[in-house]
């Protein structure tokens, strides 16, 4: 009687009705109109036509298992013994385990292969060996122990012939299995500690090649030091108009820094990398390096890192001659955080100070005039004229 007041529920006919109109909707539409276009935000005609699908998925096999719970229980009255259910989820396991066990090898083999290729930085190729040795520790472990666990549920599911061992402790055991885990976490974690202190250690030193780079929605600006080698200082409340990095030109080491469009680094020469965010948080990130690093408004955060590949070998390794290293934000910072990216370029060092020498000052004519550092040089000018004059 319930079975047959399920079929002849008008609720379910009601359900069925709506869940074939909303499908209809959903998969026979073709085109999206423009204010549909315009205005970004949820498609709850979409959700509610998942939800109906799941509650439809979910009263089909609820209507199967009484089926079949009714034909174990006529099987039962006939005097004949009933569907042995431990012998089919014992099947069931088993069966999980090789469809389980090999969808992740598929996983492993494809996407394994769209993986980076090798770290083009120094301390890349430390934390690829981290990560494979975890991965392949972790690996080895979950395979072992889904072995063990589904053909244990399947070796050992109920039979009439033997009776269950209950083990309700065991100091060996406990000890086994919490002693090894103990240790090779212990190995793990200290081999993570000192090699994220190397990759982390940004201590500014003579010689390493200072280059700004600053996130604001939705850009990065990048400037490098003039012939003296020396950024100039910044300060937040002079950013304005064409001063959009704040530089305070009162800093004589300011005078000479350049702008840049493309993020050019030396091969094989230390780069630090001083991280600013004037509005959001934004994420300095460069995957094949190996490297991200967050910028935070109000708190200046560094990185420090050697490439070792340059972009034509790079080009030879992966055999695309048009590929590139990018910049990009990993924090979606807002609606048009895609368009956060950079081309990094890595040269040798006589390619990089020939680019080098080809950049724009930061100080343009239009950026002195809006500063009023043009009067000020003349004024300058025929002050040290007059003193001339007068020697």
């Amino acid at each position: 009687m319930a079975f047959k007041k399920i079929i002849d529920s008008k609720k379910l006919l009601a359900s069925l009705a709506v869940f074939m109109l909303l499908g209809t909707n959903v998969l026979m539409a073709q085109t999206v109109t423009a204010d549909a276009a315009a205005k970004p935000g949820v498609n709850w005609l979409s959700v509610g036509y998942y939800v109906l699908l799941f509650v439809l998925i979910s009263i089909a096999i609820g209507v199967v298992g009484k089926i079949l719970r009714v034909y174990d229980l006529s099987q039962q009255i006939q005097g004949k013994k009933g569907t042995n259910w431990n012998n089919i989820m014992g099947t069931i396991c088993l069966i999980f385990m090789v469809v389980g066990l090999s969808a992740a090898f598929w996983d492993i083999t494809e996407q394994g292969s769209m993986t980076l290729p090798e770290a083009a930085s120094k301390h890349g190729v430390k934390i690829d060996a981290m990560f494979l040795t975890t991965t392949c520790i972790t690996l080895f472990v979950f395979v072992i122990t889904q072995i063990l666990l589904f053909s244990f549920l399947f070796r050992y599911k109920h039979s009439d012939k033997r009776r269950a061992y209950f083990l309700p402790h065991n100091n060996t055991i406990e000890k086994v299995w919490t002693i090894i885990p103990a240790i090779v976490l212990t190995v793990l974690v200290i081999f993570g500690f000192f090699t994220w202190q190397e990759v982390e250690n940004s201590s500014p030193v003579k010689g390493d090649i200072n280059i700004d780079v600053t996130g604001h929605q939705f850009a990065w600006e990048i400037r490098y030091a003039g012939p003296d080698g020396i950024l100039g200082k910044k300060d937040f409340r002079l950013t304005a108009g064409a001063n959009k990095l704040g530089i305070d030109f009162k800093d004589k080491n300011s005078m000479d820094d350049l702008q840049a469009d493309t993020l050019v680094l030396p091969v094989n020469k230390v780069i630090r990398l001083n991280i600013f965010a004037q509005d959001v948080i934004h994420s300095v990130y460069m995957p094949h390096f190996r490297v991200q690093q967050n910028a935070v408004p109000g708190l200046p955060t560094f990185f420090k890192f050697t490439p070792t590949i340059t972009t034509e070998e790079m080009r030879r390794k992966v055999d695309d001659p048009k590929f590139e290293y990018l910049l990009y934000c990993n924090k979606i910072c807002g609606s048009s955080h895609y368009n956060m990216q950079r081309v990094v370029r890595v040269v040798t060092e006589g390619e990089y100070n020939q680019w080098l020498a080809k950049q724009k000052p930061y100080l343009t004519p239009a950026l002195r005039t809006e500063l009023k550092l043009a009067a000020a040089d003349q004024k300058k000018s025929i002050t040290q004229n007059r003193l001339a004059l007068n020697n």
